[in-house]
């Protein structure tokens, strides 16, 4: 069964490390995209707060990205599932690993969870969070977090 791994990361802390042994998977880099942390009143929040989401999805550039990343991963996964491969890496990363890597993780990791059915085991290294989402239910450990690398 495939296990996606799904993570965001600060570029000044370096590329996350792949503990499934099978060397890395994908790097997508969000720094080309519009900066929400650049701003006084985005700066104490992350990806996940609904005020950051609307500024990104007001802004454009984070969908645009992600309209050409999804097609990609999703054709990934589904060779993957098709040859009976284990694990999936993919990985956001962007300044400080706070608002764009952290809106892509999520919506990425939720998007494939969706559509596969798949174990998705999502992180979001800089902020210290870890879930699992499972088929038929999410799991949240946000309390408990350490990181999974």
């Amino acid at each position: 069964m495939l296990t996606i791994r799904v993570m965001s990361f600060s570029y000044k802390r370096g590329f996350p490390a792949d503990p499934s042994g099978n060397g890395g998977g994908y790097v997508f880099d969000c720094r080309s995209t519009h900066n929400p942390g650049r701003y006084e009143q985005y700066k104490r929040l992350t990806g996940r707060d609904e005020a950051v989401k609307q500024f990104l999805l007001d802004d454009g550039e984070i969908e645009a990205f992600l309209a050409h990343v999804l097609p990609l991963v999703e054709h990934h996964c589904e060779v993957f599932l098709r040859r009976g491969f284990g694990h999936l890496m993919i990985c956001f990363g962007c300044t400080g690993g706070q608002h764009r890597s952290v809106y892509c993780a999520d919506r990425t990791a939720h998007h494939l969870h969706t559509r596969y059915g798949v174990r998705v085991l999502l992180e979001h290294r800089e902020q210290g969070i870890c879930e699992t989402l499972e088929q038929g239910c999410t799991c949240s450990d946000d309390h408990l977090a350490e990181p999974i690398s």
